[in-house]
Protein backbone atom coordinates (compact mmCIF):
# COMPACT_ATOMS: atom_id res chain seq x y z
CA UNK A 1 0.00 0.00 0.00
CA UNK A 2 1.41 3.42 -0.85
CA UNK A 3 1.73 5.94 1.68
CA UNK A 4 -1.06 8.43 2.58
CA UNK A 5 -3.51 5.87 1.53
CA UNK A 6 -6.69 4.09 3.30
CA UNK A 7 -7.49 0.60 1.82
CA UNK A 8 -10.38 -1.71 2.66
CA UNK A 9 -10.72 -5.03 2.06
CA UNK A 10 -13.35 -7.72 2.38
CA UNK A 11 -13.72 -9.55 4.63
CA UNK A 12 -14.48 -13.41 4.98
CA UNK A 13 -17.35 -12.89 7.94
CA UNK A 14 -20.43 -10.87 7.01
CA UNK A 15 -20.58 -7.49 9.20
CA UNK A 16 -16.58 -7.54 9.23
CA UNK A 17 -14.77 -4.36 7.78
CA UNK A 18 -11.40 -4.54 7.28
CA UNK A 19 -9.12 -0.96 6.64
CA UNK A 20 -5.65 -0.28 6.11
CA UNK A 21 -4.33 2.77 6.56
CA UNK A 22 -0.85 4.98 6.62
CA UNK A 23 -1.67 8.63 6.72
CA UNK A 24 -1.13 11.89 8.44
CA UNK A 25 -4.79 12.83 8.12
CA UNK A 26 -6.50 14.45 10.94
CA UNK A 27 -9.41 13.10 12.02
CA UNK A 28 -12.46 15.62 13.10
CA UNK A 29 -14.82 14.54 15.93
CA UNK A 30 -17.35 11.60 14.40
CA UNK A 31 -18.72 8.21 15.57
CA UNK A 32 -19.15 4.57 13.66
CA UNK A 33 -22.06 2.23 14.24
CA UNK A 34 -19.62 -0.41 15.00
CA UNK A 35 -17.44 -1.59 17.43
CA UNK A 36 -13.35 -1.11 16.14
CA UNK A 37 -10.39 -2.89 17.30
CA UNK A 38 -7.11 -2.35 15.70
CA UNK A 39 -3.03 -1.74 15.74
CA UNK A 40 -0.87 0.87 15.42
CA UNK A 41 1.94 -0.39 13.14
CA UNK A 42 3.63 2.28 12.71
CA UNK A 43 4.22 6.14 13.61
CA UNK A 44 1.76 7.70 16.88
CA UNK A 45 -1.23 9.56 16.89
CA UNK A 46 -3.35 11.25 19.41
CA UNK A 47 -7.04 10.93 20.23
CA UNK A 48 -9.91 12.71 22.61
CA UNK A 49 -12.56 9.87 22.91
CA UNK A 50 -15.55 9.07 25.32
CA UNK A 51 -12.57 7.35 27.52
CA UNK A 52 -10.29 10.11 27.89
CA UNK A 53 -7.55 11.60 26.05
CA UNK A 54 -5.26 8.91 24.81
CA UNK A 55 -2.15 8.86 22.81
CA UNK A 56 -0.82 5.24 20.90
CA UNK A 57 2.04 3.99 19.15
CA UNK A 58 3.69 1.17 17.30
CA UNK A 59 2.50 -2.05 18.99
CA UNK A 60 -0.52 -0.53 20.90
CA UNK A 61 -4.48 -1.62 20.04
CA UNK A 62 -6.96 0.74 19.55
CA UNK A 63 -10.80 0.60 20.20
CA UNK A 64 -13.75 2.29 20.12
CA UNK A 65 -17.34 1.56 20.82
CA UNK A 66 -20.65 2.30 18.50
CA UNK A 67 -21.31 5.61 18.93
CA UNK A 68 -18.39 7.03 21.14
CA UNK A 69 -16.92 10.65 19.82
CA UNK A 70 -13.06 10.20 19.26
CA UNK A 71 -10.80 12.01 16.64
CA UNK A 72 -7.49 10.86 15.75
CA UNK A 73 -4.03 13.02 14.98
CA UNK A 74 -0.62 12.19 14.48
CA UNK A 75 2.01 13.47 16.84
CA UNK A 76 4.91 15.42 15.11
CA UNK A 77 2.76 15.65 12.03
CA UNK A 78 4.16 12.21 10.40
CA UNK A 79 2.42 9.38 8.94
CA UNK A 80 1.02 6.64 11.10
CA UNK A 81 0.23 3.36 10.20
CA UNK A 82 -2.46 1.32 11.41
CA UNK A 83 -5.02 -2.12 10.49
CA UNK A 84 -8.36 -2.04 11.74
CA UNK A 85 -11.02 -4.47 12.03
CA UNK A 86 -14.67 -2.98 12.33
CA UNK A 87 -17.33 -5.16 13.54
CA UNK A 88 -21.35 -4.92 13.42
CA UNK A 89 -22.68 -4.57 17.08
CA UNK A 90 -24.77 -7.61 15.89
CA UNK A 91 -21.16 -9.70 15.51
CA UNK A 92 -19.79 -8.45 18.59
CA UNK A 93 -23.33 -9.36 20.63
CA UNK A 94 -23.65 -13.13 18.90
CA UNK A 95 -19.41 -13.86 20.28
CA UNK A 96 -20.34 -12.40 23.72
CA UNK A 97 -23.58 -14.73 24.00
CA UNK A 98 -21.56 -17.75 22.57
CA UNK A 99 -18.63 -16.76 25.38
CA UNK A 100 -21.02 -16.35 27.38
CA UNK A 101 -22.71 -19.43 27.07
CA UNK A 102 -26.20 -17.03 26.93
CA UNK A 103 -25.93 -15.13 29.74
CA UNK A 104 -26.36 -11.28 29.15
CA UNK A 105 -23.24 -9.10 29.07
CA UNK A 106 -23.74 -5.59 27.83
CA UNK A 107 -20.16 -5.27 26.43
CA UNK A 108 -18.06 -2.64 25.52
CA UNK A 109 -14.53 -1.39 25.38
CA UNK A 110 -13.46 -0.09 28.98
CA UNK A 111 -9.70 0.94 27.37
CA UNK A 112 -9.01 3.42 24.33
CA UNK A 113 -5.40 1.95 24.09
CA UNK A 114 -3.48 -1.35 25.06
CA UNK A 115 -0.36 -1.17 25.29
CA UNK A 116 -0.18 -4.78 25.69
CA UNK A 117 1.95 -6.76 22.84
CA UNK A 118 0.16 -9.88 23.38
CA UNK A 119 -3.08 -8.77 22.74
CA UNK A 120 -1.70 -6.92 19.15
CA UNK A 121 0.00 -10.20 18.39
CA UNK A 122 -3.39 -11.75 18.90
CA UNK A 123 -5.17 -9.29 16.19
CA UNK A 124 -2.39 -9.57 13.64
CA UNK A 125 -3.20 -13.11 12.88
CA UNK A 126 -7.23 -12.37 12.97
CA UNK A 127 -7.04 -9.69 10.35
CA UNK A 128 -5.21 -11.61 8.21
CA UNK A 129 -7.57 -14.12 9.01
CA UNK A 130 -10.21 -11.98 7.89
CA UNK A 131 -9.36 -10.48 5.08
CA UNK A 132 -7.58 -13.71 3.03
CA UNK A 133 -10.82 -15.19 2.38
CA UNK A 134 -10.30 -18.23 2.60
CA UNK A 135 -12.25 -19.99 4.86
CA UNK A 136 -14.37 -18.75 7.93
CA UNK A 137 -13.39 -20.98 10.48
CA UNK A 138 -9.98 -19.59 11.05
CA UNK A 139 -11.41 -15.86 11.60
CA UNK A 140 -14.00 -17.34 13.27
CA UNK A 141 -12.34 -18.82 16.08
CA UNK A 142 -9.00 -16.17 16.39
CA UNK A 143 -12.22 -13.76 17.07
CA UNK A 144 -13.65 -15.23 19.87
CA UNK A 145 -10.63 -15.91 21.46
CA UNK A 146 -9.75 -12.35 21.11
CA UNK A 147 -13.07 -10.82 22.24
CA UNK A 148 -13.11 -13.71 25.57
CA UNK A 149 -9.56 -12.14 26.32
CA UNK A 150 -11.08 -8.07 26.21
CA UNK A 151 -14.12 -9.27 28.15
CA UNK A 152 -12.71 -9.20 31.60
CA UNK A 153 -12.04 -5.05 30.68
CA UNK A 154 -15.32 -3.83 29.77
CA UNK A 155 -16.90 -1.16 31.81
CA UNK A 156 -20.92 0.10 32.48
CA UNK A 157 -21.45 2.46 29.29
CA UNK A 158 -22.14 6.15 30.27
CA UNK A 159 -25.41 7.18 31.18
CA UNK A 160 -27.41 9.70 29.30
CA UNK A 161 -30.05 11.93 30.98
CA UNK A 162 -33.86 11.20 29.99
CA UNK A 163 -34.00 14.49 28.33
CA UNK A 164 -30.89 14.15 26.24
CA UNK A 165 -31.96 10.51 25.50
CA UNK A 166 -35.04 12.32 23.92
CA UNK A 167 -33.47 15.02 21.70
CA UNK A 168 -31.12 12.18 20.57
CA UNK A 169 -33.74 10.01 19.67
CA UNK A 170 -35.02 12.67 17.43
CA UNK A 171 -31.72 12.97 15.57
CA UNK A 172 -31.41 9.15 15.32
CA UNK A 173 -34.74 8.35 13.93
CA UNK A 174 -34.48 10.25 10.84
CA UNK A 175 -31.24 12.14 10.67
CA UNK A 176 -32.19 13.10 7.54
CA UNK A 177 -34.85 15.36 8.38
CA UNK A 178 -34.49 19.07 9.44
CA UNK A 179 -34.42 19.34 12.67
CA UNK A 180 -33.77 22.31 14.52
CA UNK A 181 -32.46 23.14 18.12
CA UNK A 182 -36.54 24.38 18.79
CA UNK A 183 -37.72 20.68 17.80
CA UNK A 184 -34.94 19.49 20.22
CA UNK A 185 -35.77 21.96 23.13
CA UNK A 186 -39.21 20.77 23.19
CA UNK A 187 -38.57 16.97 22.89
CA UNK A 188 -36.06 17.18 25.74
CA UNK A 189 -37.92 19.57 27.84
CA UNK A 190 -34.94 22.26 28.52
CA UNK A 191 -34.12 25.76 26.99
CA UNK A 192 -32.54 25.51 23.44
CA UNK A 193 -29.06 27.07 25.59
CA UNK A 194 -29.69 24.10 27.90
CA UNK A 195 -30.19 21.45 25.01
CA UNK A 196 -26.52 22.59 23.50
CA UNK A 197 -24.70 22.83 26.70
CA UNK A 198 -25.89 19.10 28.00
CA UNK A 199 -25.75 17.80 24.75
CA UNK A 200 -21.74 18.50 24.55
CA UNK A 201 -21.62 17.40 27.96
CA UNK A 202 -22.90 14.17 27.21
CA UNK A 203 -22.13 13.23 23.71
CA UNK A 204 -19.03 15.59 23.40
CA UNK A 205 -20.27 17.01 20.18
CA UNK A 206 -23.14 19.96 19.47
CA UNK A 207 -26.35 18.31 18.18
CA UNK A 208 -25.75 19.81 14.81
CA UNK A 209 -22.29 17.97 14.63
CA UNK A 210 -23.61 15.05 16.11
CA UNK A 211 -26.56 15.38 13.36
CA UNK A 212 -23.92 15.25 10.69
CA UNK A 213 -22.25 12.28 11.93
CA UNK A 214 -25.97 10.04 12.32
CA UNK A 215 -26.13 11.49 8.60
CA UNK A 216 -22.49 9.90 7.45
CA UNK A 217 -23.08 6.59 8.79
CA UNK A 218 -26.42 6.34 6.69
CA UNK A 219 -25.30 7.48 3.89
CA UNK A 220 -22.26 4.64 4.73
CA UNK A 221 -24.51 1.82 4.76
CA UNK A 222 -26.43 2.91 1.95
CA UNK A 223 -23.22 3.17 0.00
CA UNK A 224 -22.11 -0.15 1.31
CA UNK A 225 -25.18 -1.40 -0.20
CA UNK A 226 -24.45 -0.39 -4.15
CA UNK A 227 -26.65 2.76 -4.02
CA UNK A 228 -25.63 5.78 -5.89
CA UNK A 229 -23.69 8.56 -4.50
CA UNK A 230 -25.89 11.21 -5.59
CA UNK A 231 -28.91 9.35 -4.14
CA UNK A 232 -26.87 8.88 -0.70
CA UNK A 233 -26.56 12.42 -0.32
CA UNK A 234 -30.36 13.54 -1.58
CA UNK A 235 -31.50 10.57 0.79
CA UNK A 236 -28.70 10.95 3.69
CA UNK A 237 -29.95 14.46 4.39
CA UNK A 238 -26.91 16.38 2.46
CA UNK A 239 -27.97 19.25 0.91
CA UNK A 240 -25.60 17.88 -2.75
CA UNK A 241 -22.79 15.05 -3.23
CA UNK A 242 -19.63 17.63 -2.83
CA UNK A 243 -21.39 18.27 0.88
CA UNK A 244 -21.33 14.04 1.80
CA UNK A 245 -17.65 13.99 0.41
CA UNK A 246 -16.31 16.93 2.40
CA UNK A 247 -18.42 15.39 5.48
CA UNK A 248 -17.15 12.03 4.48
CA UNK A 249 -13.47 12.89 4.15
CA UNK A 250 -13.56 14.53 7.42
CA UNK A 251 -14.87 11.54 9.37
CA UNK A 252 -13.31 8.62 7.69
CA UNK A 253 -9.95 9.84 5.60
CA UNK A 254 -11.46 8.46 2.19
CA UNK A 255 -13.97 9.65 -0.04
CA UNK A 256 -17.46 8.03 -0.71
CA UNK A 257 -16.25 7.02 -4.35
CA UNK A 258 -13.32 5.26 -3.02
CA UNK A 259 -15.26 3.43 -0.01
CA UNK A 260 -17.54 2.22 -3.10
CA UNK A 261 -14.94 0.47 -4.81
CA UNK A 262 -13.99 -1.60 -1.43
CA UNK A 263 -17.68 -2.87 -1.30
CA UNK A 264 -17.86 -3.89 -5.16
Amino acid sequence: MKTGQFRMQKCAIEGVEAVEADTAHSFGRHTHDQFGIGVIIRGAQKSASGRGPVEAGPGDMITVNPGEVHDGHPIGGERRSWRMLYFDPSVIAQAVSDIGEGRPNDFVFSQPVMSDRSAAQRLLPVYAAMTQMRETLAPETGFLQLVASLMDRQRASRFVPPSIAHAKALLDDDPAAATTLTDLAAASGLSRFQVVRAFFQVTGMTPHAYLIQRRIRSVRRMIAKGTPLADAAFAGGFADQSHMTRAFVRAYGLTPGDYALGHS
